[in-house]
Formats: C-alpha cells, structure tokens, sequence
C-alpha cells in the first residue's frame, strides 16, 4: 500500500482554495445586485463567448464528476452528498476533497 499523505494533503489544500476563491467572486457578484433565480443568474453566465465556455467547461466537467462519483460504492450513502455538493458548492472544491477522501485509507491504488 501506498503512502499517499502528502498527495491527500494537497488535495485538501486544494479544496480550500478551491471553495475560498469561487465564493469570494461569487458573494462580489450576489453583493452587486446578482442572484440564484434562473432568469438573472443564466443570463450572467452566458453573458459572452467567455463566459459561456466556462459555464459549459464547468458544467460538463460536473456531469462527468457526478457520473463517476455516483457509480462509485466506496462511499456509500456519502456519494450522494459529493454529487450535491458539486451543483451546490462547487466543483473546485468537491473534486479535490473526494480524491482525498478516496485516498483515505489507501483505497486508491
């Protein structure tokens, strides 16, 4: 069994960086007057061309997380957390914190 405590360190690091970055744009955007309802916040996300190809690079990527997390048994019940999480929090900080979590106990590889 591997020693994977430096690499699960990091990916916890990463979490971190991962929720504090994202929400500190996200409360300058809810702080200048943007919002959650469908109408205001897909406006902003497509905006232009850039915005638009982050929102589907996300979003897409998201999927792809939520597909493999959910055929994932390991973490039981938990998976499903990971997966609301992703849609609720956000991808840069879930992703990072369950390669940790499947690192725990040397279950990955």
């Amino acid at each position: 069994m591997h020693n994977h405590t430096h690499l699960r360190t990091f990916f916890l690091l990463l979490a971190l960086v991962g929720l504090a970055v994202p929400w500190y744009f996200n409360t300058v955007y809810f702080l200048a007057g943007g919002s959650v309802m469908p109408d205001v916040f897909w406006r902003d996300a497509f905006a232009n061309a850039l915005t638009t190809g982050i929102t589907c690079d996300v979003y897409l990527a998201a999927v792809a997380f939520s597909a493999w997390v959910a055929a994932d048994r390991s973490l039981g019940a938990w998976r499903w957390a990971y997966i609301a999480a992703c849609f609720g929090i956000g991808l840069a900080f879930v992703m990072p914190l369950y390669l940790a979590q499947r690192l725990r106990g040397g279950s990955a590889g």
